[in-house]
């Protein structure tokens, strides 16, 4: 089983997606990751084309915007984790400026995204350590979901 220090080398590297409509937010989260995580980084500009990424490979993390134009954020999150998505148990990280206040339209927000399967949230503006955190403390998650015995039945065998 993978280590996230193991996911973090250079044969085999972590896999993150990037969707915000902002090309200079893309960038910077772009470049945070880059600073701390050797990963494999794809950026999505659109909500369809964070969809039809997410339905060509699958991620280790997924960082998401809820403000996007087109079909939004929330749609997106909900078709990742629809039950035919490859990517229904990646762990999906909030980076929205709708999460920096949870009364109001903010706490609905937070709370749809909860609703909606949101593993993480990171507030906008973003600052590096608290993004690094929460990605790593996410693939740290997904490492223990994995090592979990399967307690379903029938358990599938991989």
């Amino acid at each position: 089983m993978e280590t996230v220090e193991n996911l973090e080398t250079v044969e085999n590297p972590c896999r993150i997606l990037i969707v915000d409509d902002q090309e200079p937010m893309r960038m910077l989260l772009a470049h945070y990751v880059s600073e701390d995580l050797h990963a494999e980084i794809n950026l999505a500009g659109t909500c369809e084309e964070a969809l039809r990424l997410a339905d060509e490979k699958t991620y280790d993390v997924i960082l998401l915007d809820l403000l996007m134009p087109g079909i939004g954020g929330f749609e997106v999150l909900k078709c990742i984790r629809a039950f035919n998505s490859v990517n229904r148990s990646t762990p999906v990280i909030v980076v929205s400026i709708l999460v920096t206040s949870l009364v109001g339209e903010g706490a609905m927000a937070f709370d749809h995204a909860v609703e909606l399967g949101a593993d993480a949230f990171v507030p906008k503006p973003v600052t590096h350590g608290a993004l690094i955190a929460a990605i790593k403390e996410q693939l740290r998650a997904k490492e223990l979901r994995a090592k979990e015995p399967c307690t379903k039945e029938p358990c599938a065998k991989a």
